[in-house]
């Protein structure tokens, strides 16, 4: 509305000039040029005005748009959770939640601008209509070829516009990878193979840019040209007209004003174009991603969004899952309307079974502890008890890890229940799979670590998991900063504190992938007699094949080719060849 006002005004004044020149200046009627003097006066305050007003609610309109797109962008990548990183590189994530919300804002904020621009142009072709109908079939002739021939330019911008933006995510997902990864990369040597192979993706990236760049220029000269050619047609006809006696000289001014004012109109219309083109792409890809339903039915937790953790009052978000900070006690399937607030830690029957800087306790146990099975490989994880299992191959540990979790669909139970028929958000409340791909937040190392727990309570998992030395080495200890992704963290140190953070959730079950894969064998040892005193009472199961870990469990199962194929203690497997040859190969690592 504020942008047709404003060119309304803006297209009346050359009319209220010429009026002033020839009623006012030739007639010599000083009463009329006040009049038409004070009427473009006014005109251009109302114009001013409605152009301020226009801009303002073009710019809410950009950036409103470009924020809520950014909150269902984050709001989708929630939701899918352990299916992110699966079915989206991080690349093309980065791309929508940066460029792409801002080319859509910037499309819808240009629709205010484009909308006035066609009003201003119907209203000039009338005014000129009505005084000379060949000025005004000029324009409604000449308008309509100027925009077929700029649309010519459209399809090819289009086009090289979604491959370079196809492109850039793919660049921007490789440097994602390398940053991330360069200390592993710098570790084996290969930084100078991943610089070139990044030099090559960045060079077509390049390219793409120019092919771009090439229609781009078309397409800004076309912008610049074609409304010049209507203007100086207008101009012409019109300085004719006056020439021959058809017009008079304020008509004259009147007309090359409207000539100059449609120059401005018209660009806008050209821009639009381009500005809308590159909208669509952005909306295109941005719905693309939107598009994306999880792997799982998610049933009620769609209720509550972000992964369906609506009853927890602070999620912690890693990449592709949502753990919890701290779990309340649960007391059977029909207790979720109605959670048991955590009552804390009752005292543990022999503290001096860990030989840490303070005494354990150990939690009261859940009510109803159940057992965690995982029919189709045979795996059973007995309640309350400290299990590990040893894999043949890595990827079966990611495997199970992610069934028993119910990161993916499976015939996993939890007691009599199959993990998929209860609520996402109670499983994720009763069941927490911590790995090595999850991510320390930025921040006061005591909150992301501690969450809803104590003092107290921390200090135990600190010791628990063997990081009393990073804690110490830190300046201002638990209140220190941490880095982005916790950069500032070795790889051994930042898998022992997200292993704190994951005994402070103290979850019924806790689910760890290769806890220890990062630190020497006097650590392993001091973190296994940690985690397990400290889980005293709760069910924990830990993917390994550390020997050490492996010897502190009460109960280790075997599994090869995603099966679990023998069961027993540590001594007791180590007389199976295929169990021996796994603890071996790590033993030699």
């Amino acid at each position: 509305m504020y942008g047709i006002i404003h060119v309304l005004a803006q297209a009346v004044i050359p009319a209220a000039v010429g009026k002033a020149i020839d009623a006012g200046i030739i007639a010599g009627d000083q009463r009329a040029l006040l009049l038409w003097g004070g009427a473009v006066v006014t005109l251009g305050v109302i114009q001013a005005a409605a152009g301020i007003l226009r801009d303002r609610a073009a710019l809410t309109t950009r950036l409103g748009a470009a924020y809520r797109t950014a909150q269902h962008i984050t709001r989708q990548a929630a939701r899918l959770g352990a299916a992110l990183p699966k079915r989206v590189a991080k690349g093309e994530i980065v791309n929508a939640g940066v460029a792409d919300i801002g080319r859509l804002g910037e499309a819808l904020a240009e629709t205010a601008r484009c909308s006035g621009a066609v009003v201003a142009i119907a209203v000039v072709a009338a005014i000129l209509l009505d005084t000379s109908w060949q000025l005004g079939l000029l324009v409604l002739l000449g308008v309509p070829l100027m925009v077929g021939a700029v649309s010519l330019l459209i399809r090819p911008l289009h086009r090289r516009q979604q491959r370079l933006r196809e492109q850039q995510a793919e660049l921007t997902g490789r440097a994602v990878d390398i940053v991330s990864g360069l200390r592993v990369l710098r570790g084996v040597g290969g930084e100078e193979v991943f610089a070139h192979r990044y030099r090559a993706d960045s060079q077509r990236v390049r390219a793409a840019g120019v092919a771009v760049a090439r229609v781009e220029a078309l397409f800004e000269a076309a912008k610049v040209l074609l409304p010049g050619l209507l203007t100086t047609a207008v101009v012409w006809l019109g300085a004719h007209y006056v020439a021959t006696g058809r017009m008079g000289a304020g008509q004259l001014v009147a007309f090359y004003g409207y000539a100059v004012y449609l120059a401005d109109p018209l660009r806008r219309l050209t821009a639009a174009a381009g500005r809308l083109t590159q909208g669509h792409v952005a909306a295109r890809r941005i719905t693309a991603f939107l598009a994306l339903r999880p792997e799982f039915a998610t049933g009620a937790a769609d209720s509550v969004g972000c992964g369906g953790l609506g009853s927890l009052a602070r999620p912690v978000l890693r990449e592709g899952r949502a753990s919890l900070v701290r779990p309340v006690g649960y007391e059977g399937p029909g207790s979720l309307a109605r959670p048991v607030p955590y009552e804390g830690h009752a005292p543990f029957a022999d503290p001096a079974a860990y030989e840490g800087h303070a005494p354990f306790a150990r939690p009261v146990p859940y009510e109803s502890p159940a057992p965690l099975a995982d029919p189709a490989s045979g795996l059973t994880v007995a309640p309350g008890r400290f299990t590990a299992v040893a894999c043949a191959s890595p990827a079966d540990a990611a495997v199970l890890a992610a069934r028993l979790g119910r990161y993916t669909d499976s015939a996993a139970t939890l007691g009599d229940t199959p993990l998929g028929d209860l609520p996402p958000d109670e499983v994720r409340r009763r069941i927490l799979v911590a790995d090595n791909d999850d991510h320390l937040f930025a921040g006061p190392l005591r909150e992301e670590l501690r969450g809803r727990g104590d003092d107290t309570e921390l200090e135990r998992a600190i010791d628990a998991a063997c990081a009393r030395d990073i804690v110490e080495a830190l300046p201002d200890g638990l209140d220190d900063l941490v880095a982005e992704s916790g950069r500032n963290f070795s790889g051994g140190q930042r898998q022992r504190l997200r292993l704190v953070r994951a005994l402070m959730a103290d979850p019924e079950v806790l689910i760890l992938v290769e806890p220890t894969s990062a630190v020497d064998a006097h650590t392993e040892a001091r973190i296994a007699r940690g985690v397990s005193a400290l889980r005293t009472g709760r069910t924990t199961l830990v993917f390994t094949t550390s020997p050490v870990v492996l010897d502190r469990a009460d109960h280790v199962v075997y599994v090869d080719a995603a099966k679990a194929v023998a069961q027993g203690s540590h001594g007791e497997l180590l007389t199976d060849v295929r169990y021996r040859a796994v603890v071996a190969r790590e033993e030699a690592a």
